[in-house]
Protein backbone atom coordinates (compact mmCIF):
# COMPACT_ATOMS: atom_id res chain seq x y z
CA UNK A 1 0.00 0.00 0.00
CA UNK A 2 2.78 2.43 0.92
CA UNK A 3 4.56 1.79 -2.36
CA UNK A 4 1.37 2.66 -4.25
CA UNK A 5 1.00 5.90 -2.28
CA UNK A 6 4.63 6.84 -2.98
CA UNK A 7 4.13 6.05 -6.66
CA UNK A 8 0.97 8.22 -6.75
CA UNK A 9 2.78 11.26 -5.36
CA UNK A 10 5.99 10.72 -7.37
CA UNK A 11 6.37 12.94 -10.39
CA UNK A 12 6.60 11.24 -13.78
CA UNK A 13 10.05 11.44 -15.45
CA UNK A 14 8.94 14.08 -17.95
CA UNK A 15 6.68 16.08 -15.62
CA UNK A 16 7.01 19.85 -15.95
CA UNK A 17 7.40 20.22 -12.18
CA UNK A 18 10.75 18.44 -12.44
CA UNK A 19 12.04 21.55 -14.22
CA UNK A 20 13.60 23.82 -11.56
CA UNK A 21 12.64 27.10 -13.23
CA UNK A 22 9.04 26.09 -13.89
CA UNK A 23 8.71 24.67 -10.37
CA UNK A 24 9.78 28.02 -8.91
CA UNK A 25 7.29 29.85 -11.12
CA UNK A 26 4.56 27.38 -10.12
CA UNK A 27 5.36 27.85 -6.41
CA UNK A 28 5.05 31.61 -6.78
CA UNK A 29 1.65 31.19 -8.46
CA UNK A 30 0.50 28.88 -5.66
CA UNK A 31 1.45 31.31 -2.88
CA UNK A 32 0.08 34.35 -4.69
CA UNK A 33 -3.18 32.50 -5.42
CA UNK A 34 -3.54 31.52 -1.78
CA UNK A 35 -3.34 35.15 -0.70
CA UNK A 36 -5.59 36.15 -3.58
CA UNK A 37 -8.37 33.98 -2.17
CA UNK A 38 -8.40 36.19 0.89
CA UNK A 39 -8.77 39.32 -1.23
CA UNK A 40 -11.43 37.72 -3.43
CA UNK A 41 -13.65 37.32 -0.35
CA UNK A 42 -12.46 40.08 1.97
CA UNK A 43 -12.66 42.98 -0.49
CA UNK A 44 -16.32 42.49 -1.59
CA UNK A 45 -17.32 41.50 1.96
CA UNK A 46 -15.78 44.73 3.23
CA UNK A 47 -17.94 46.61 0.73
CA UNK A 48 -21.13 44.56 1.22
CA UNK A 49 -21.10 44.02 4.99
CA UNK A 50 -18.91 46.69 6.57
CA UNK A 51 -19.77 49.55 4.18
CA UNK A 52 -23.30 48.28 3.27
CA UNK A 53 -22.72 48.83 -0.45
CA UNK A 54 -25.66 48.80 -2.87
CA UNK A 55 -25.69 46.54 -5.96
CA UNK A 56 -24.86 49.59 -8.09
CA UNK A 57 -21.85 50.38 -5.90
CA UNK A 58 -20.70 46.76 -6.14
CA UNK A 59 -20.99 47.07 -9.91
CA UNK A 60 -18.90 50.25 -9.85
CA UNK A 61 -16.25 48.55 -7.70
CA UNK A 62 -15.98 45.73 -10.22
CA UNK A 63 -15.94 48.21 -13.11
CA UNK A 64 -13.07 50.13 -11.50
CA UNK A 65 -10.98 46.95 -11.54
CA UNK A 66 -11.77 46.45 -15.23
CA UNK A 67 -11.30 50.06 -16.43
CA UNK A 68 -7.46 49.87 -16.51
CA UNK A 69 -7.65 47.02 -19.01
CA UNK A 70 -9.58 49.27 -21.37
CA UNK A 71 -7.25 52.23 -20.84
CA UNK A 72 -3.82 50.61 -20.67
CA UNK A 73 -3.86 47.18 -22.31
CA UNK A 74 -2.88 48.26 -25.82
CA UNK A 75 0.01 50.61 -24.94
CA UNK A 76 1.32 48.18 -22.32
CA UNK A 77 1.56 45.50 -25.00
CA UNK A 78 3.89 47.64 -27.10
CA UNK A 79 6.06 48.38 -24.07
CA UNK A 80 6.20 44.72 -23.03
CA UNK A 81 7.52 43.74 -26.46
CA UNK A 82 10.41 46.18 -25.89
CA UNK A 83 11.39 45.30 -22.32
CA UNK A 84 12.11 42.35 -20.05
CA UNK A 85 8.91 40.82 -18.74
CA UNK A 86 10.08 39.14 -15.53
CA UNK A 87 10.99 42.42 -13.73
CA UNK A 88 7.54 43.79 -14.64
CA UNK A 89 5.93 40.68 -13.17
CA UNK A 90 7.92 41.02 -9.93
CA UNK A 91 7.18 44.73 -9.59
CA UNK A 92 3.48 44.00 -10.12
CA UNK A 93 3.35 41.46 -7.28
CA UNK A 94 5.02 44.00 -5.00
CA UNK A 95 2.64 46.82 -5.92
CA UNK A 96 -0.37 44.54 -5.39
CA UNK A 97 0.90 43.84 -1.88
CA UNK A 98 1.10 47.57 -1.14
CA UNK A 99 -2.39 48.24 -2.57
CA UNK A 100 -4.23 45.58 -0.56
CA UNK A 101 -2.29 46.54 2.59
CA UNK A 102 -3.77 50.05 2.42
CA UNK A 103 -7.27 48.70 3.13
CA UNK A 104 -6.62 47.58 6.73
CA UNK A 105 -4.53 50.72 7.25
CA UNK A 106 -7.42 52.93 6.07
CA UNK A 107 -9.88 51.02 8.27
CA UNK A 108 -7.62 51.47 11.30
CA UNK A 109 -7.27 55.21 10.58
CA UNK A 110 -11.03 55.63 10.04
CA UNK A 111 -10.66 56.65 6.39
CA UNK A 112 -12.17 53.59 4.74
CA UNK A 113 -15.12 54.14 2.40
CA UNK A 114 -16.28 53.05 -1.03
CA UNK A 115 -14.13 55.78 -2.61
CA UNK A 116 -11.03 54.20 -1.09
CA UNK A 117 -12.04 50.77 -2.38
CA UNK A 118 -12.62 52.21 -5.85
CA UNK A 119 -9.03 53.51 -5.88
CA UNK A 120 -7.66 50.18 -4.64
CA UNK A 121 -9.70 48.37 -7.29
CA UNK A 122 -8.29 50.65 -9.99
CA UNK A 123 -4.72 50.00 -8.82
CA UNK A 124 -5.34 46.24 -8.76
CA UNK A 125 -6.71 46.39 -12.28
CA UNK A 126 -3.75 48.46 -13.50
CA UNK A 127 -1.25 45.96 -12.13
CA UNK A 128 -3.16 43.01 -13.58
CA UNK A 129 -3.20 44.79 -16.94
CA UNK A 130 0.58 45.11 -17.15
CA UNK A 131 2.13 42.55 -14.82
CA UNK A 132 -0.60 40.02 -15.66
CA UNK A 133 0.29 40.16 -19.34
CA UNK A 134 3.99 39.93 -18.46
CA UNK A 135 3.33 36.82 -16.36
CA UNK A 136 1.59 35.06 -19.25
CA UNK A 137 4.55 35.79 -21.54
CA UNK A 138 7.10 34.63 -18.94
CA UNK A 139 5.40 31.22 -19.05
CA UNK A 140 6.14 30.93 -22.78
CA UNK A 141 9.82 31.61 -22.03
CA UNK A 142 9.91 28.81 -19.46
CA UNK A 143 7.75 26.13 -21.14
CA UNK A 144 7.92 24.81 -24.73
CA UNK A 145 4.93 25.87 -26.82
CA UNK A 146 3.76 22.32 -27.42
CA UNK A 147 3.32 21.93 -23.63
CA UNK A 148 1.40 25.14 -23.00
CA UNK A 149 -1.95 23.44 -22.35
CA UNK A 150 -0.24 21.18 -19.81
CA UNK A 151 1.50 24.17 -18.19
CA UNK A 152 -1.71 26.21 -17.98
CA UNK A 153 -3.46 23.18 -16.48
CA UNK A 154 -0.75 22.87 -13.82
CA UNK A 155 -0.94 26.60 -13.14
CA UNK A 156 -4.69 26.22 -12.78
CA UNK A 157 -4.04 23.33 -10.38
CA UNK A 158 -1.90 25.66 -8.23
CA UNK A 159 -4.77 28.13 -8.20
CA UNK A 160 -7.18 25.29 -7.49
CA UNK A 161 -5.21 24.12 -4.49
CA UNK A 162 -5.34 27.67 -3.16
CA UNK A 163 -9.09 27.77 -3.81
CA UNK A 164 -9.60 24.64 -1.71
CA UNK A 165 -7.59 25.90 1.27
CA UNK A 166 -7.95 29.65 0.78
CA UNK A 167 -11.69 30.19 1.40
CA UNK A 168 -11.60 28.33 4.70
CA UNK A 169 -8.51 30.30 5.72
CA UNK A 170 -10.18 33.52 4.59
CA UNK A 171 -13.30 32.70 6.60
CA UNK A 172 -11.25 32.11 9.76
CA UNK A 173 -9.21 35.29 9.23
CA UNK A 174 -12.33 37.36 8.55
CA UNK A 175 -13.96 36.00 11.70
CA UNK A 176 -10.90 36.63 13.86
CA UNK A 177 -9.60 39.86 12.36
CA UNK A 178 -12.44 41.30 10.29
CA UNK A 179 -12.51 41.53 6.49
CA UNK A 180 -10.23 44.61 6.11
CA UNK A 181 -7.44 43.31 8.35
CA UNK A 182 -7.56 39.87 6.70
CA UNK A 183 -6.23 41.56 3.56
CA UNK A 184 -2.87 41.99 5.29
CA UNK A 185 -2.36 38.24 4.86
CA UNK A 186 -2.69 38.61 1.08
CA UNK A 187 -0.11 41.42 1.17
CA UNK A 188 2.38 39.10 2.89
CA UNK A 189 1.68 36.29 0.40
CA UNK A 190 2.24 38.64 -2.55
CA UNK A 191 5.56 39.79 -1.10
CA UNK A 192 6.61 36.14 -0.69
CA UNK A 193 5.63 35.50 -4.32
CA UNK A 194 7.79 38.42 -5.48
CA UNK A 195 10.78 37.06 -3.53
CA UNK A 196 10.42 33.63 -5.17
CA UNK A 197 10.16 35.19 -8.63
CA UNK A 198 13.42 37.09 -8.08
CA UNK A 199 15.24 33.75 -8.13
CA UNK A 200 14.02 32.83 -11.61
CA UNK A 201 16.38 33.13 -14.57
CA UNK A 202 14.88 33.14 -18.07
CA UNK A 203 16.11 34.07 -21.52
CA UNK A 204 14.10 37.10 -22.50
CA UNK A 205 13.08 37.35 -26.16
CA UNK A 206 12.84 41.03 -26.90
CA UNK A 207 11.32 42.38 -30.08
CA UNK A 208 13.69 44.02 -32.52
CA UNK A 209 10.97 46.58 -33.22
CA UNK A 210 12.09 50.08 -32.30
CA UNK A 211 9.86 52.04 -34.64
CA UNK A 212 7.26 54.64 -33.72
CA UNK A 213 5.14 53.68 -30.72
CA UNK A 214 1.76 54.04 -32.45
CA UNK A 215 2.97 52.13 -35.51
CA UNK A 216 3.95 49.22 -33.28
CA UNK A 217 0.59 49.37 -31.51
CA UNK A 218 -1.26 49.28 -34.83
CA UNK A 219 0.91 46.37 -35.93
CA UNK A 220 -0.29 44.36 -32.93
CA UNK A 221 -3.91 45.22 -33.67
CA UNK A 222 -3.43 44.29 -37.33
CA UNK A 223 -1.96 40.91 -36.38
CA UNK A 224 -4.91 40.01 -34.17
CA UNK A 225 -7.37 41.25 -36.78
CA UNK A 226 -5.70 39.08 -39.44
CA UNK A 227 -6.17 35.86 -37.47
CA UNK A 228 -9.69 34.40 -37.63
CA UNK A 229 -8.95 32.18 -34.65
CA UNK A 230 -7.95 35.12 -32.43
CA UNK A 231 -10.97 37.20 -33.46
CA UNK A 232 -13.31 34.25 -32.79
CA UNK A 233 -11.72 33.60 -29.40
CA UNK A 234 -11.92 37.28 -28.43
CA UNK A 235 -15.58 37.55 -29.44
CA UNK A 236 -16.71 34.44 -27.59
CA UNK A 237 -14.66 34.96 -24.46
CA UNK A 238 -15.56 38.65 -24.40
CA UNK A 239 -19.21 37.64 -24.33
CA UNK A 240 -18.48 35.25 -21.48
CA UNK A 241 -16.76 38.07 -19.56
CA UNK A 242 -19.88 40.22 -19.87
CA UNK A 243 -22.06 37.53 -18.28
CA UNK A 244 -19.42 36.57 -15.74
CA UNK A 245 -19.08 40.11 -14.41
CA UNK A 246 -22.85 40.61 -14.31
CA UNK A 247 -23.07 37.57 -12.02
CA UNK A 248 -19.94 38.39 -10.04
CA UNK A 249 -21.16 41.74 -8.74
CA UNK A 250 -24.31 40.24 -7.20
CA UNK A 251 -23.28 36.78 -6.01
CA UNK A 252 -21.86 37.95 -2.64
CA UNK A 253 -24.92 40.16 -2.13
CA UNK A 254 -27.18 37.23 -3.05
CA UNK A 255 -25.40 34.96 -0.56
CA UNK A 256 -25.45 37.43 2.33
CA UNK A 257 -28.87 39.05 1.75
CA UNK A 258 -31.07 36.53 -0.08
CA UNK A 259 -29.63 33.36 1.44
CA UNK A 260 -28.70 35.03 4.77
CA UNK A 261 -25.25 33.43 4.88
CA UNK A 262 -22.65 34.67 7.35
CA UNK A 263 -19.23 35.75 6.02
CA UNK A 264 -17.76 32.55 7.47
CA UNK A 265 -20.33 30.38 5.66
CA UNK A 266 -19.67 32.26 2.43
CA UNK A 267 -15.97 31.49 2.86
CA UNK A 268 -16.69 27.82 3.50
CA UNK A 269 -18.93 27.68 0.41
CA UNK A 270 -16.04 28.84 -1.75
CA UNK A 271 -14.32 25.52 -1.09
CA UNK A 272 -16.70 24.21 -3.77
CA UNK A 273 -15.04 26.63 -6.21
CA UNK A 274 -11.69 25.10 -5.33
CA UNK A 275 -13.05 21.59 -5.80
CA UNK A 276 -14.33 22.51 -9.26
CA UNK A 277 -11.05 24.05 -10.33
CA UNK A 278 -9.02 21.13 -8.96
CA UNK A 279 -11.19 18.67 -10.91
CA UNK A 280 -10.92 20.69 -14.13
CA UNK A 281 -7.19 21.28 -13.64
CA UNK A 282 -6.51 17.56 -13.28
CA UNK A 283 -8.71 16.41 -16.15
CA UNK A 284 -8.86 19.55 -18.31
CA UNK A 285 -5.70 18.71 -20.27
CA UNK A 286 -7.02 15.21 -20.98
CA UNK A 287 -10.44 16.53 -22.03
CA UNK A 288 -8.83 19.10 -24.32
CA UNK A 289 -6.59 16.45 -25.87
CA UNK A 290 -9.54 14.11 -26.42
CA UNK A 291 -12.18 16.48 -27.84
CA UNK A 292 -9.96 19.39 -28.91
CA UNK A 293 -9.25 22.84 -27.40
CA UNK A 294 -12.17 24.48 -29.23
CA UNK A 295 -14.94 22.13 -28.07
CA UNK A 296 -13.42 22.11 -24.56
CA UNK A 297 -13.69 25.92 -24.53
CA UNK A 298 -17.40 25.71 -25.44
CA UNK A 299 -17.94 23.17 -22.66
CA UNK A 300 -16.56 25.74 -20.21
CA UNK A 301 -19.01 28.44 -21.33
CA UNK A 302 -21.93 26.06 -20.86
CA UNK A 303 -20.85 24.88 -17.40
CA UNK A 304 -20.71 28.45 -16.11
CA UNK A 305 -24.12 29.28 -17.61
CA UNK A 306 -25.81 26.29 -16.00
CA UNK A 307 -24.32 27.22 -12.62
CA UNK A 308 -25.59 30.81 -12.70
CA UNK A 309 -29.02 29.80 -13.99
CA UNK A 310 -29.70 27.20 -11.30
CA UNK A 311 -28.67 29.69 -8.58
CA UNK A 312 -31.16 32.22 -9.94
CA UNK A 313 -33.89 29.62 -9.33
CA UNK A 314 -32.61 28.48 -5.92
CA UNK A 315 -34.88 28.56 -2.86
CA UNK A 316 -33.75 30.00 0.46
CA UNK A 317 -32.69 27.74 3.31
CA UNK A 318 -30.40 24.71 3.12
CA UNK A 319 -31.15 24.02 -0.54
CA UNK A 320 -30.13 27.58 -1.33
CA UNK A 321 -26.76 27.05 0.37
CA UNK A 322 -26.26 23.87 -1.67
CA UNK A 323 -27.20 25.76 -4.83
CA UNK A 324 -24.68 28.49 -4.05
CA UNK A 325 -21.95 25.88 -3.63
CA UNK A 326 -23.04 24.16 -6.85
CA UNK A 327 -22.80 27.47 -8.72
CA UNK A 328 -19.25 27.97 -7.44
CA UNK A 329 -18.32 24.39 -8.38
CA UNK A 330 -19.71 24.79 -11.91
CA UNK A 331 -17.93 28.11 -12.32
CA UNK A 332 -14.65 26.58 -11.15
CA UNK A 333 -14.92 23.80 -13.72
CA UNK A 334 -16.03 26.11 -16.51
CA UNK A 335 -13.50 28.88 -15.93
CA UNK A 336 -10.55 26.47 -15.92
CA UNK A 337 -11.73 24.76 -19.11
CA UNK A 338 -12.10 28.16 -20.74
CA UNK A 339 -8.78 29.66 -19.82
CA UNK A 340 -6.37 26.74 -20.17
CA UNK A 341 -7.56 26.44 -23.78
CA UNK A 342 -8.08 30.15 -24.53
CA UNK A 343 -4.60 31.08 -23.29
CA UNK A 344 -2.91 28.13 -24.96
CA UNK A 345 -4.55 28.72 -28.35
CA UNK A 346 -3.71 32.41 -28.52
CA UNK A 347 -0.11 31.86 -27.40
CA UNK A 348 0.45 28.91 -29.74
CA UNK A 349 -0.59 30.83 -32.87
CA UNK A 350 1.51 33.93 -32.09
CA UNK A 351 5.23 34.37 -32.91
CA UNK A 352 7.50 35.41 -30.02
CA UNK A 353 8.15 39.03 -31.16
CA UNK A 354 4.39 39.68 -31.18
CA UNK A 355 3.45 38.02 -27.87
CA UNK A 356 3.30 41.22 -25.80
CA UNK A 357 1.07 43.08 -28.22
CA UNK A 358 -1.10 40.05 -28.93
CA UNK A 359 -1.59 39.33 -25.21
CA UNK A 360 -2.52 42.91 -24.38
CA UNK A 361 -4.76 43.28 -27.43
CA UNK A 362 -6.64 40.08 -26.62
CA UNK A 363 -7.03 41.04 -22.97
CA UNK A 364 -8.30 44.45 -24.08
CA UNK A 365 -10.83 42.91 -26.46
CA UNK A 366 -12.24 40.33 -24.04
CA UNK A 367 -12.51 42.82 -21.17
CA UNK A 368 -14.20 45.60 -23.13
CA UNK A 369 -17.59 43.93 -22.41
CA UNK A 370 -16.67 43.19 -18.78
CA UNK A 371 -17.22 46.73 -17.47
CA UNK A 372 -20.69 47.05 -19.05
CA UNK A 373 -21.44 43.55 -17.75
CA UNK A 374 -20.64 44.63 -14.17
CA UNK A 375 -22.79 47.74 -14.53
CA UNK A 376 -25.66 45.74 -16.07
CA UNK A 377 -25.48 43.22 -13.23
CA UNK A 378 -25.51 45.99 -10.63
CA UNK A 379 -28.44 47.78 -12.29
CA UNK A 380 -30.47 44.57 -12.65
CA UNK A 381 -29.71 43.60 -9.06
CA UNK A 382 -30.81 46.96 -7.68
CA UNK A 383 -33.89 47.60 -9.84
CA UNK A 384 -35.14 44.11 -10.75
CA UNK A 385 -33.75 41.91 -8.00
CA UNK A 386 -30.54 39.96 -7.50
CA UNK A 387 -32.04 36.85 -9.09
CA UNK A 388 -32.63 38.70 -12.34
CA UNK A 389 -28.91 39.47 -12.71
CA UNK A 390 -28.04 35.81 -12.16
CA UNK A 391 -30.72 34.71 -14.64
CA UNK A 392 -29.38 37.18 -17.22
CA UNK A 393 -25.90 35.70 -16.83
CA UNK A 394 -27.06 32.09 -16.89
CA UNK A 395 -29.27 32.36 -19.96
CA UNK A 396 -26.70 34.51 -21.77
CA UNK A 397 -23.80 32.10 -21.15
CA UNK A 398 -25.86 29.09 -22.26
CA UNK A 399 -26.83 30.88 -25.48
CA UNK A 400 -23.18 31.84 -25.98
CA UNK A 401 -22.13 28.19 -25.67
CA UNK A 402 -24.72 27.18 -28.28
CA UNK A 403 -23.56 29.89 -30.70
CA UNK A 404 -19.87 29.09 -30.15
CA UNK A 405 -20.54 25.41 -30.86
CA UNK A 406 -22.05 26.35 -34.19
CA UNK A 407 -19.03 28.51 -35.06
CA UNK A 408 -16.77 26.41 -37.34
CA UNK A 409 -13.52 28.19 -36.37
CA UNK A 410 -13.93 27.44 -32.66
CA UNK A 411 -15.52 24.00 -32.94
CA UNK A 412 -12.98 22.96 -35.58
CA UNK A 413 -9.87 23.52 -33.43
CA UNK A 414 -8.82 20.01 -32.44
CA UNK A 415 -5.13 20.68 -31.69
CA UNK A 416 -2.83 23.60 -30.98
CA UNK A 417 -1.86 25.55 -34.12
CA UNK A 418 1.68 26.50 -35.14
CA UNK A 419 2.91 30.11 -34.80
CA UNK A 420 2.08 32.34 -37.74
CA UNK A 421 5.06 33.85 -39.52
CA UNK A 422 4.98 37.63 -39.61
CA UNK A 423 7.44 40.31 -40.60
CA UNK A 424 7.69 43.11 -38.04
CA UNK A 425 8.56 46.66 -38.98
Amino acid sequence: MWSRLIQFFTLAPGDLLRDVVYRRLWSSILISSLGGQVTMLALPLTAAVLLNASPTQMGLLQAMEILPFVLFSLPSGVLLDRMRKLPVYIAGETLLAVAVATVPLAAWMGWLGMGWLYVVGFVLGTVHTTAGSAAQIVLTQVVPRERLVEAHAKNALAGSGAEVVGPGLAGVLIKLLGAPLALAVDALALLASAVILRGIRVKEQLSLTRGPFWASLKEGLAFVRSQKLLISLATATGGWQLFHNAALVVQILFATRELQLSPQTVGASYIALGAGTVLASIFGHRISRRIGPGPCLVLGYGACGVGWLQLALAPTGHLGVVSFGLMLFAFGVGAVLIFINFLSLRQAVTPAPMLGRMTSTMRWLILLPAGPGALIGGWLGEHMGLRSALAFSGVGACLLAALAWRHPVIRGVRELPKPVEVVTA
